[in-house]
């Protein structure tokens, strides 16, 4: 009976502290609204935690009636504090909203050796565009992302990572573009149409810097950009988005062509959802532009859908694809710069329509925990027609296809290997029907030592075929090293050799374009470059972080435009050497922790032709890019400052043709964009408001000859997720 009444009394004891205990619970999202797994919860002053589930959601129980204040956290996410919290025997339902943080130097980048590394271990250097970078400055298409990022600079449409080109009107890049891995290079010019990327379904933009052959191949002499899209909801999510913006009068009466502000506007509609072992998102955009400059406008229509099928719970299958159908002006050159917004007279109501799709295959199969495989194929048709009196066209297919493996021989030994190849066919009047074939294969190995040391060494060798030409091979080595000085700094290094074959816009091309003859070369040879880096990352609190890099690259048989003295026909060509060196520093400082945040960067080029010891094209010799946000609660407001110098060397033989009236003109380009934003979750709204002024100063500049950058310009945008 003792031990009866014991038991009684202890069962009492406990059931009476628990009857007094409480639990907090809640779900954690960011700013789409989409569930937040891994984040962690912490009651402050305690030991007591938790960390979400692949819901979002956390349960804290067992806690006393008290009060408390919780600590939510995640790498990449700015921290949150509640205020104090009364818990009672009643449970308390605590939910909330983190936004991505600037300060990224433990964020994960697959780009580098195509596998997962943290940013702080690569041996080359790399920066990263977040989807919140991308969202809040309203940002209807990659290239205008691409303009706030360290090291790249943009002419016109054409990327340029540290000086790596210059402007040939969309005919070869040397930056390699992809979207989930999946180049997006046409099969006719090579260049990138940044349009088909769904801006809205950006999960980050990841960007290395310098020759990228050894893995990449051909396009990657200058460096990869590899654009990464968001998961798939496992609950259903419709996300909405609109927007509408005006253009300001220009700066001069007699610029002021058509007496009105010129509008612009967009909507995205966007629905996901997950049926056990599926997952779905579908996205259709429709935006409109009237341009600022006259016959300088467009239409455009994009979908994009993506699917997720688990096979298994180590493999799965992922189909992309991606619309774009587009009907534009075709603005070419100024008037002379009394007209700066108005082409010239035998320019006058040309336009240009296109339809584009894009369809990838993916599967990923995990064979062991040291083991996996991935196989990559898509199919990317371009067709369009311009409607002047040129009167060209192109239809274009290109098929590529990738197996890649990789495999952790041991703890210290990480080797990836793979190999790709593509195939094109073209039909035009501009470069006849010729075809392409090209194959690389390419080994990486990645070793480990005692002390921190990681050691890279890779290489590639490429096959390429254009039509009936003779065809060429290149080999591509390279090695990299990274060394943890200490927690907080690291040391790499970095050379390697580059590779880009010409294209069949380059080769073949012959047109009359806006009175320019340009005839074909078949005797282009294929480029190679020597890529050298060293750099240091330093991050002197969690305050302050900085990045530091000088580099060279060395360029043989270097491909560009220009007028041939014999017959004044434009034509690509062949450089005997260029040389392109500089330094690149980045540094981030919170100001005030998790309020207010700086980012400022500084880039030094010295890019010269050797043989005619003259400056290349389109390459600024210096560049400074600064950023400011500040957070308060549900509202933010942020600035950008953009700074390069006056470009050196533009296009001079199209004014000495007069082809370009005043095409001399340019000056040293100073820059302001500011936003501020509201989160209307404050007012029980899943959405946010943005408004964007972009060139505020309304500064007249240039990035190509004869092209008058946008003018100023203001945007209200929306956006729910529910």
């Amino acid at each position: 009976m003792r031990r009866i009444l014991i038991l009684m009394l202890l069962f009492s004891g406990a059931w009476n502290v628990a009857a007094q205990t409480g639990t907090i619970y809640g779900k954690i999202t960011d700013l789409k609204g989409s569930p937040l797994a891994g984040a962690n919860v912490v009651v402050l002053g305690t030991t007591t935690g938790t960390s979400t589930d692949t819901s979002g959601t956390y349960r804290l129980s067992g806690l006393k009636p008290g009060i408390y204040r919780l600590e939510i956290s995640m790498i990449g996410y700015r921290k949150s504090i509640t205020g104090e919290v009364e818990l009672r025997k009643t449970p308390v339902e605590l939910n909330f909203t983190l936004e991505e943080t600037a300060l990224q130097s433990k964020q994960v980048v697959v780009t580098a050796s195509k596998y997962e590394q943290q940013l702080s271990e690569l041996p080359v250097s790399a920066s990263i565009l977040s989807s919140a970078e991308i969202t809040n400055r309203n940002v209807v298409s990659l290239d205008y992302a691409l303009r706030y990022a360290p090291g790249v600079n943009m002419n016109m449409d054409q990327v340029s990572i540290r000086g790596s080109s210059g402007y040939s009107r969309g005919a070869g890049t040397r930056v390699l573009v992809a979207m989930d891995g999946i180049p997006l290079y046409t099969g006719d010019t090579g260049e990138i149409i940044y349009e088909i990327i769904p801006v809205t379904q950006i999960d980050r933009v990841e960007i290395i810097k310098g020759a990228a052959s050894s893995l990449y191949g051909s396009t990657a002499i200058g460096g990869v950009i590899n654009v990464i899209t968001k998961s798939i909801d496992e609950k259903p999510q419709l996300y909405l988005k609109t927007y509408y913006g005006l253009y300001d009068h220009p700066s001069y009466k007699e610029w002021d062509w058509s007496g009105e502000r010129r509008p612009f506007n967009g909507q995205t509609l966007t629905h996901s959802n997950s049926f056990g072992s599926l997952g779905y998102v579908v996205s259709f955009t429709r935006s409109e532009n009237l341009g600022y400059r006259q016959d300088d406008y467009y239409k455009r229509y994009t979908g994009f859908i993506k699917t997720d099928y688990r096979l298994s719970r180590l493999s799965s299958l992922t189909f992309l694809g991606s619309y774009l159908g587009q009907n534009r002006g075709n603005f070419i050159y100024w008037k002379d710069s009394r007209h700066a917004l108005q082409p010239r007279d035998i320019d006058q109501g040309q336009k240009v329509k296109s339809n584009r799709y894009m369809l990838a295959l993916m599967y990923s199969n995990v064979l062991s925990p040291d083991f996996f495989l991935k196989l990559r194929t898509s199919y990317y048709r371009t067709r369009w027609l311009d409607e002047t009196s040129s009167h060209d066209t192109s239809t274009t297919g290109l098929l590529e296809g990738e197996l890649q493996s990789s495999y952790r021989i041991m703890k210290s030994l990480f080797v990836t290997s793979g190999v790709e190849a593509g195939s094109g066919k073209v039909n035009s009047n501009l470069f006849g029907k010729p075809g392409s074939f090209n194959i690389g294969v390419y080994l990486q190995t990645e070793l480990k030592f005692s002390f921190p040391l990681r050691l890279t060494l890779g290489a590639r060798y490429d096959f390429s075929r254009l039509d009936t030409l003779k065809g060429f091979g290149s080999f591509s080595p390279k090695a990299a090293l990274n060394y943890a000085l200490s927690e907080n700094t690291s040391f790499r290094a970095s050379v390697g050799k580059g590779f880009r074959a010409p294209t069949l816009a380059e080769t073949f091309t012959s047109t009359t374009a806006g009175g320019i003859k340009i005839k074909p070369n078949p005797h282009l040879e294929p480029e190679n470059s020597i890529s050298m880096e060293i750099g240091i990352n330093h991050r002197f609190s969690s305050f302050i972080a900085s990045d530091i890099a000088l580099f060279q690259n060395e360029y043989y048989h270097f491909i560009e435009p220009g007028v041939d003295p014999v017959d004044g026909l434009v034509t690509f060509r062949n450089l005997t050497r260029a040389r392109i060196q500089g330094l690149e520093s980045n540094f981030t400082f919170s100001l005030i922790p998790e309020r207010l945040l700086l980012s400022a960067n500084y880039t030094y080029l010295w890019a010269r032709d050797i043989e005619k010891k003259t400056p290349l094209k389109y390459r600024p010799r210096h560049q400074a890019l600064a950023s400011l946000n500040y957070y308060s609660g549900w509202l933010e407001f942020g600035t950008d400052f953009r700074y390069w110098s006056k470009i050196e060397a533009l296009d001079f033989e199209l004014v000495d043709l007069g082809v370009v009236t005043d095409g001399d003109k340019r000056v040293p380009v100073y820059l302001l964009d500011f936003r501020t934003g509201y989160n209307l979750l404050s007012l029980g709204l899943p959405g946010k408001v943005f408004l964007n002024i972009n060139n505020l100063l309304n500064y007249n500049y240039i990035e190509i000859i004869g092209n008058l950058s946008p003018i100023r310009n203001a945007s209200l945008s929306l956006e729910f997720s529910f």
